[in-house]
């Protein structure tokens, strides 16, 4: 079982930055692919970033390329998502989750989730 905390979301002006940081409990967290998530008003959930098991392999959204970067600290059991050049598009609550596939991390599809921590970037 794998419990996962989400923070560091807030209020931002437009071209800010915000680091998210997810914590997980157990110790099985370095056995599994780690993903960054989105979730805008009246939208479906999508994904933003994933990172391998050991960190040697990372993909993003191309909404984010280049201005965010996902990163993990499997001494720490955490997973952060660095996030610059904010934009107002960027405002939805953020999740992250945790599988053993990468390739369903990139799909949305997920055996743990977090609760999501809100991000809102004003013009």
């Amino acid at each position: 079982q794998v419990q996962l905390v989400e923070s560091g979301g807030g209020l931002v002006q437009a071209g800010g930055s915000l680091r998210l940081s997810c914590a997980a409990s157990g110790r099985t967290f370095s056995s599994y692919a780690m993903g960054w998530f989105r979730q805008a008003p009246g939208k479906e959930r999508e994904f933003v970033a994933v990172i391998s098991w050991n960190g040697g392999s990372t993909y993003y959204a191309d909404s984010v390329k280049g201005r965010f970067t996902i990163s993990r600290d499997n001494a720490k059991n955490t997973v952060y998502l660095q996030m610059n050049s904010l934009k107002p598009e960027d405002t939805a609550v953020y999740y992250c989750g945790a599988d053993r596939s990468y390739s369903r991390v990139i799909a949305t599809i997920n055996e743990y989730w977090g609760q999501g921590t809100q991000v809102t970037v004003s013009s």
